[in-house]
């Protein structure tokens, strides 16, 4: 019995602890805390059930209704989730993970910090997992939180696990294609929301830090470039637009276009200080990865980053990559590196032309020309790979000009000569200061092609047209060629510099556009006119020249002779090309292939004027000449030719005078009595005409004010200098023909010419006086007509120069003037030998015949 009543008495015990345990529960279950027990409820039996909807709906309106415990709502999902992580059950994780968006969604801002905590903690939680699942799931609701606004953001929140994170999944290398593109689209968009979160206040954690910059910017642009594997790079990397949308259909879906959206916002907001932050790790991705060649992906992405900056940094963008391009190791694959950024530099640096002003104009071009002069000393050291490197820069040169104003341009310009090296001759200067030279002057050229001359004044400021005719003088001469390729860029205004490439004496043909000439341009040119054509003249004596160089000051001739049209012109134009024949007949240092390329030179600039301002007289001598030339000497006719060696001692030049340029008959093609007589002109009556030995050189009017004070300014000589043409200088062992000449064919030159400046001192009396009221006696009458025949004769013949030699006034007009008030204020009025009287015939004996006629 006693066994018995043992064993019904421990049954009783198990039956009453059950029923015991079962009440425990119960009641424990009804005292555990509210927001548990909702937070229980929204879990199902199944997860393939999913969210229990009623019941979330319950549990937000208890969060909303009691905000203080969301702290502990979102800690208790957090146990609840990490707990399902580690049994693998996936589907209540999921289910956790929506309930935490929701309540994010539906969390006020006011009370959000109080959630976020818990929130973090998940998603970390689960992109700490190996399922792809998870870790997709997680960026999203990472992304959601991203795009909240909050009021009060919290200062102690730090993302440096979720910007490695991400980072690394931009680097996935998952087996499964589709998988990995996912991963890493994930990866994108949790770097996006970052991004987002972080740079919007300056009092959070600082994204902009090397630490992070590093990690991003790499991982952005790895996705970017995957598709350089396929060498599909005509296909993708085309010119970035600006405003390209991030929406556009299957952006989200790829993950090259979205790492663009993302590399487009990171620039786009970043501030002047954080520029450096985000460039820097660019270009250390592309040193590390040798990216540069071929360096399309590069221009691809500086475009993208040009395109996405604020327009007033752009200009950072291009300084750090000019600070980059010679960086890296050294070696032949350093100079193809080098070649390949400042071709990237090239393609981006219009873009901030734009908006480039002030000194950072000048800095840009600088910095080029730094990078040329040390680029000439690095192929002096012959590394052939250097011209790559030199051309790319160039051109970076001429599409940053291509986008400036035009003024700004001019200053490029005259910056660029200021930089090239003075008083070089040749056989006195190294090697490596002719290749920059030459350099130099391509640059020159290549921002004055995108230069749009209006008027001459303008284009050529007295200091760099000074520069530029101070430079004709270079001893390379594939060097003078580019100087006259930069003055054919800039004077040519109506695209006629290709018909004028070559000489030709059958204008007819070439179709010139020619316009009439503007009155500003006609005031520059009698202001340096003479400067000009005595460079171009100079130019065409050297014993170096080629072919290539008399077609370039042809051609350089032949454009100033068409955008100058006007009867104003021609008289220097005909004294140039007398002087150019003449040089060609007695230049003892050039050759014959070089004196009949200037006979043919002389010949086609001759005919041109003819052509351009309609003149049937000059056109018909031109003719006349040109057929006779064809049947006796047509080596003295364009085209020009290499070599001129089988010409007969009777073919040559100087044995076939009759078909020279004669200068009488120029003079009455021109209906004039002398070219002189030409650019004379109508007289006017002025103090210059009024005062007594003061020849007038230059007339000016109310409108040339401009130019004198210009003129004052630059030159620091008001006064218009004639000079010299045909004359050759001892110093450069040239033949003094113009002296010699004159000495021996006019004894009597001299004589003449002294006596347009003699006086006399006979008084002014009654019979005087009637002599002047009758006129002049048939003697009288006869010796004037002697007299300005001789002078007549005497400038038809004898050399300007020479000439203008002789009538320089021999005082100043100021002084002048001063002795005439004097002998006024001392002399009386009516005397025999009263000033009037002597200012009257001083006048008439100062001028010479040849301006009275």
């Amino acid at each position: 019995m006693l066994p018995m009543r043992k064993v019904a008495h421990r049954a009783c015990f198990i039956v009453s602890r059950t029923v015991y345990m079962t009440c425990c529960c119960g009641c424990c279950s009804a005292l555990r805390p509210r927001y548990k027990r909702l937070v229980d409820n929204i879990f199902p039996a199944s997860p393939q059930d999913g969210l229990v909807k009623s019941n979330m709906e319950k549990l937000t309106f208890y969060s909303l209704s009691s905000p203080e415990k969301l702290d502990r709502i979102g800690e208790y999902l957090f146990q609840k989730a990490s707990r399902d992580i580690y049994r693998r059950r996936h589907g209540f994780v999921i289910i956790a993970m929506e309930a935490m968006d929701q309540l994010l969604l539906a969390c006020h801002s006011q009370t959000l910090n109080l959630f976020v905590e818990s929130f973090l903690k998940m998603v970390q939680k689960l992109l700490e997992s190996t399922d792809p699942q998870l870790q997709i799931l997680a960026t999203q609701s990472f992304v959601r939180f991203a795009n909240i606004e909050e009021d009060t953001p919290s200062y102690h929140r730090r993302y440096d696990f979720f910007v490695s994170k991400f980072s690394a999944m931009c680097h996935s290398n998952h087996g499964d294609k589709p998988t990995r593109d996912k991963i890493r689209l994930a990866g994108i968009q949790g770097l996006q929301g970052v991004i987002r979160k972080t740079v919007s206040d300056d009092l959070v954690e600082n994204i902009w830090e090397a630490q992070h910059m590093d990690k991003i910017v790499p991982s952005l642009l790895y996705n970017m470039q995957s598709v350089r594997v396929s060498r599909q790079v005509a296909e993708k990397y085309e010119t970035v637009s600006c405003m390209e949308s991030e929406g556009r259909d299957g952006a989200e879906e790829d993950p090259t276009r979205l790492a663009e959206a993302c590399l487009r916002e990171l620039v786009g907001r970043a501030s002047f200080g954080h520029i450096r932050s985000v460039l820097r790790p660019v270009l250390t991705h592309f040193d590390r990865h040798e990216l540069w060649v071929p360096n399309d992906f590069a221009v691809h992405t500086f475009k993208i980053i040009m395109f996405s900056i604020q327009a007033q940094y752009s200009y950072s963008v291009v300084e750090a990559l000019m600070q980059h391009l010679d960086a890296g190791p050294g070696g032949g694959a350093r100079t193809l590196v080098r070649a390949a950024r400042a071709s990237v530099l090239s393609n981006i640096v219009a873009i901030a032309a734009a908006d480039s002003v002030g000194p950072s104009v000048l800095e840009i071009i600088n910095n080029l020309l730094t990078n040329l002069r040390a680029s000439v000393a690095r192929d002096s050291e012959k590394e052939s790979e250097e011209k790559l490197y030199q051309d790319a820069l160039i051109n970076a040169l001429g599409e940053f000009a291509d986008h400036l104003p035009d003024f700004q341009k001019i200053d490029i310009m005259m910056f660029i000569v200021s930089k090239i090296p003075s008083g070089q001759r040749a056989g006195k200067t190294a090697k490596p200061d002719l290749m920059l030279h030459s350099i130099l002057l391509k640059s020159l050229l290549k921002v004055g092609t995108t230069y749009k001359t209006t008027e001459l004044s303008k284009a050529f400021p007295a200091a760099f047209l000074e520069a530029l005719l101070r430079l004709s003088s270079a001893g390379e001469p594939c060097t003078r060629a580019l100087l006259q390729r930069i003055l054919h860029t800039l004077l040519d205004r109506r695209g006629n510099a290709a018909l004028l490439a070559v000489p030709t004496v059958d204008y007819a043909e070439l179709g010139l556009t020619v316009e009439k000439c503007s009155r500003p341009d006609l005031i520059f040119i009698s202001k340096h006119g003479y400067a000009i054509f005595s460079s171009l003249y100079d130019g065409l004596q050297l014993e170096s020249n080629t072919v290539e160089n008399v077609e370039a000051i042809y051609t350089t001739l032949s454009l100033l002779c068409v955008e100058l049209a006007a009867e104003e012109t021609v008289p220097d134009m005909l004294q140039l090309i007398l002087a150019i024949q003449q040089s060609a007949l007695n230049n003892p240092v050039l050759s014959t292939a070089q004196q009949c390329r200037l006979h043919a030179v002389a010949l086609s600039l001759c005919a041109l004027p003819a052509h351009v301002l309609v003149l049937p007289a000059l056109k018909d001598y031109v003719s006349k000449i040109v057929e006779a030339r064809r049947e006796e000497a047509p080596h003295l006719l364009p085209p020009l030719l290499e070599d001129y060696d089988n010409l007969s001692p009777s073919k040559m030049p100087s044995k076939m005078p009759y078909l020279m340029i004669d200068q009488l008959a120029l003079c009455a093609a021109q209906g004039r009595d002398s070219l002189a007589d030409i650019a004379a002109g109508p007289s006017e009556l002025d103090s210059a005409n009024s005062s007594p030995g003061v020849t007038r050189y230059v007339q000016c009017d109310a409108l040339d004010e401009e130019y004198r004070s210009f003129v004052e300014k630059y030159n620091r000589n008001p006064r218009t200098v004639m000079l010299k043409f045909g004359v050759y200088r001892t110093d450069n062992e040239f033949w003094n023909w113009g002296q010699d000449m004159t000495t021996n064919l006019y004894p009597n030159l001299n004589k003449d010419i002294s006596q347009l400046h003699t006086t006399q001192s006979d008084s002014v009396s009654l019979e005087a006086l009637r002599r002047a009221a009758n006129g002049p006696s048939e003697a009288e009458k006869r010796e004037a007509e002697r007299k300005k025949a001789s002078l007549n004769n005497t400038f038809r013949t004898a050399p300007f120069d020479y000439l203008l030699h002789l009538t320089q006034p021999k005082y100043e007009i100021q002084d002048k003037l001063q002795e005439i008030f004097s002998s006024l204020s001392q002399e009386p009025l009516l005397a025999g030998g009263s000033p009037s009287a002597k200012l009257r015939r001083d006048h008439h004996h100062a001028l010479p015949d040849l301006f009275l006629c």
